[in-house]
């Protein structure tokens, strides 16, 4: 196999951080014909096609993906001796993690646990719209997507959805407000102030068939679509939130908080969404397998 040309791999780097050959080859001073003819002799070096014409733009394929982030590997550690010397023995690869903007930050944390501090990979979290995040992971610059709905299923792109966990929802608030309450769930849920998540919330669509089976119609205090701030303002005893455990795990544990019944029937089901890779992420599979088991 022919030595790899580190030139050439520049030249890939900068097409694919400006995302046209004529913009890379201003920025370069290059003739755009002779920087074509460079990134083809990298491609049939590396074997692969590094990127797709989309548009009057340039695409990375996955090959491209996996090309430029150890090309941007190469680059930071000659640019850095102590980060050389610090990384011998082994190559570091990033794992880029989109997370829904409302998604629980403790449930963030426990999905990223087994890989933080490792000398192997260097951990990017993005968090976002579900729209902006699945569009990440369609071009590749998204690994792994964390979410509590599931994509709808797309020919067009075949999503492959991990079903992480499904985690139990209480009644959530204040020890001064718990311990004031008292009667059954639905005597709770008549005469305390409610926090609920927002309307167009799986959960809140749970939780509202729920009451409706009980024949009870909610106080509602407050709304709100965040996980962090359904937390605050319970914190703030507004009322009591209807919330996964999860989400006011440290609060509990440290007595801001407690619980003033479990919903038995309600759960928020947390999601890892994919998609089929020719080179899958040994990483992420890694994390996958390990939650699956």
């Amino acid at each position: 196999m022919p030595a790899l040309n580190l030139h050439h791999l520049r030249l890939f780097h900068a097409v694919a951080a400006e995302g046209t050959l004529t913009g890379a080859a201003r920025r370069l001073n290059l003739a755009q014909s002779a920087l074509s003819t460079q990134l083809k002799t990298l491609e049939a070096t590396l074997g692969h096609d590094l990127f797709e014409r989309r548009g009057r733009g340039l695409i990375l394929t996955e090959a491209g993906r996996i090309a430029f982030d150890h090309a941007e590997t190469i680059f930071r550690t000659a640019e850095d001796l102590t980060a050389t010397l610090r990384e011998t023995g082994g190559s570091r690869r990033a794992l880029r993690v989109g997370a829904l903007a409302t998604l629980s930050r403790n449930f963030q944390m426990q999905f990223i646990r087994p890989v933080i501090g490792k000398g192997e990979v260097e951990v990017h979290l993005r968090s976002g719209s579900q729209a902006e995040l699945l569009r990440g992971l369609e071009s590749l610059e998204l690994d792994v997507v964390l979410t509590t709905h599931a994509p709808p299923r797309d020919d067009a792109i075949p999503w492959l959805v991990n079903r992480l966990a499904d985690q139990p929802v209480s009644l959530i608030g204040t020890p001064r407000r718990v311990g004031s309450g008292g009667g059954d769930l639905a005597t709770l849920l008549a005469e305390q102030p409610l926090v609920l998540p927002a309307l167009d919330t799986a959960l809140r669509a749970s939780f509202d068939a729920f009451t409706a089976q009980l024949g009870v119609t909610p106080t509602v205090a407050a709304e709100a679509d965040d996980m962090a701030m359904l937390r605050l303002l319970a914190r703030e005893d507004l009322g009591l939130a209807v919330i996964p455990r999860i989400v006011v795990r440290d609060e509990l544990a440290a007595g801001f908080l407690a619980e003033a019944a479990k919903l038995d029937r309600i759960t928020e089901t947390f999601f890892a969404v994919t998609v089929a890779r020719r080179f899958p992420h040994p990483v992420l599979a890694r994390i996958l397998r390990d939650v699956s088991e």
